[in-house]
């Protein structure tokens, strides 16, 4: 990444466990880069009473860490969900300040809760140099606060333009409206482009002060929720995010932690079952992987520990072992020489197609290798040129007689038009669609997902609720891998089928030990509980 031209690097850890955000930053010290350690912000630091567990002192005794043991460059607070207030921004940035008066400040926030323009001013009057807004157009609820406010709330009290603006210990000039007016229209038509795809909070609410759900995911686990056939139950989702969150011990929440809140409150409102419950009921459950492995210890360590008997539970059920250590420490050494040889092969059609597989394809894949795949994938089947596609012709679907063009390369312009789609479905579900390109017809065959649907399809048998021997589904999803075989004799306990749904993995086991019989499902079917 920094030779690819990232200057700054924000360290994170999503537990604000340390000894995984000094493994990241002296990475970023050794390449030469500008290091930006961050404290995740969670819960309330000027709470009345004090009764939360991320008090002052807590992230004080964190930023001690990052200046002096990992040296950092830049301070920042990560505040995902937008729960900082501006009397606690004033508390904590200005005891940061303080503390380190050598060291540059940067608060990030999100505007959930519409208190972020109010909460940003407080942050620079306490002493911070960085503060995070957006683009007015973009702005706003579960993005950052308006830029465009905080800016001219600065212009107003520093007697705009007649001298710079101080931001901490900086003094800076701010560009004038009709530069931010030009930014604004043109995401504002953007962002028109993507409407249909927008979901998400449609004004602010006070609520993630209960619920403490990130901006980011705020977004996508309502769309899970949707595709899970909750979406009529958002409210339970989100009062089961806060109960999800209380009896996993009021975690600090961002990706991957947070995830794990997620996962557990939508398999708490799919099988009706609340916090109490999943604590009494642990060991005869199968929770979400993602559950799973927060509890034995793979993001590492929480503040104030895990909880218990929950953990205790969820791992016998599991038939697992805690960890005790750092779990980076247990990972073998990544040979990215054979992940590179590996990934050539597997994509060796690819290639014939004009893909390569670069370096930075060989950290993609490592990272997320499922991701990746998919990417590669579907540059398989619609190249690397789509890259290139009108933002418009890419979102919706052409009318037929409607032309475009579009540049691959400098000099080389190519000429679209849509002639004509085949009214008749084939056996597998496609249509025929003819195109001119550059005035030669081509002919393509065309999956239509839509149709496709009320295709003749075999149901999947569904499980006798009374009978004791049938193993189904606790939540709705697409059978992902089978790790038993007919015959076979399992325990109680055992993994019998994984189960993925809107990166939502879970794991069913055999509920008490047994020899399988019979498996209905394959993989690649899609399963409801």
């Amino acid at each position: 990444a920094r030779q690819g031209g990232v200057d700054v690097f924000r360290v994170f850890d999503s537990l604000n466990y340390v000894d995984n955000l000094l493994i990241g930053m002296d990475a970023v010290h050794k390449a030469d880069g500008v290091v930006q350690g961050e404290i995740c912000y969670s819960g309330d630091v000027k709470s009345t009473p004090r009764k939360d567990k991320y008090g002052l002192d807590y992230y004080l005794n964190i930023a001690d860490q990052l200046v002096n043991k990992g040296n950092t460059h830049v301070l920042g607070i990560k505040d995902m969900a937008g729960l900082l207030k501006p009397e606690s921004a004033r508390e904590l940035i200005g005891a940061l300040r303080k503390e380190f008066p050598n060291t540059p400040i940067h608060v990030h926030t999100h505007d959930t809760a519409g208190v972020g323009v109010a909460s940003m001013l407080a942050c620079a009057e306490a002493g911070a140099d960085i503060v995070h807004g957006a683009i007015d157009s973009m702005s706003g609820t579960t993005s950052q606060p308006p830029l465009g406010s905080i800016m001219e709330s600065l212009r107003q009290k520093e007697n705009w333009p007649s001298k710079p603006v101080k931001a901490g210990k900086h003094a800076i000039h701010l560009p004038e409206s009709e530069k931010l007016f030009e930014l604004h229209d043109y995401w504002d038509t953007m962002r028109g482009h993507y409407a249909p795809f927008e979901q998400g909070a449609r004004s602010t609410s006070v609520d993630v002060f209960e619920h403490e759900m990130p901006g980011g995911q705020y977004t996508n686990l309502m769309f899970q929720s949707q595709s899970l056939g909750l979406a009529k139950q958002w409210k339970e989702v989100k009062k089961a995010y806060a109960d999800a969150n209380r009896i996993l011990g009021k975690i600090v929440k961002v990706t991957p932690s947070s995830k794990v809140v997620g996962d557990l409150a939508q398999f708490m409102v799919t099988n009706k079952l609340s916090g109490d419950d999943i604590v009494e009921r642990a060991d005869s459950l199968d929770l979400p992987r993602s559950v799973v492995e927060f509890l034995q210890g793979q993001l590492g360590f929480p503040y104030g520990g895990f909880p218990e008997p929950l953990r205790g539970k969820v791992l016998r059920r599991a038939q697992l072992e805690p960890l005790n250590t750092r779990p980076g420490e247990s990972l073998p050494p990544l040979d990215f020489k054979a992940l590179k040889e590996r990934l050539v092969e597997k994509f060796e059609s690819a290639q014939k197609h004009g893909l390569h597989i670069s370096d930075m394809d060989v950290v993609s894949a490592a990272l997320y290798p499922s991701v990746f795949d998919d990417f590669k994938h579907f540059q398989q089947v619609y190249s690397e040129e789509v890259t290139h596609l009108p933002t418009n012709v890419f979102m919706h679907p052409m009318e037929v007689g409607q032309e475009f063009f579009f540049s691959i390369e400098e000099g080389k312009r190519l000429y679209v038009k849509l002639l004509s789609v085949s009214e008749q479905l084939d056996a597998s579900g496609r249509r025929d669609v003819y195109f001119a390109l550059n005035g030669v017809p081509r002919l393509v065959k065309i999956a239509d997902r839509e149709a496709a649907k009320h295709m003749d399809t075999k149901p999947i048998e569904r499980i006798d609720s009374l009978n004791p021997a049938h193993v189904g589904a606790s939540m709705p999803g697409t059978v992902v891998d089978i790790r038993t075989s007919v015959g076979k004799r399992v325990e109680k306990g055992e993994p019998l089928v994984v189960l993925s749904a809107m990166k939502m993995e879970t794991v069913i086991a055999a509920p008490r030990a047994g020899r399988v019989k019979r498996i209905v499902a394959e993989v690649g079917n899609l399963v409801a509980n």
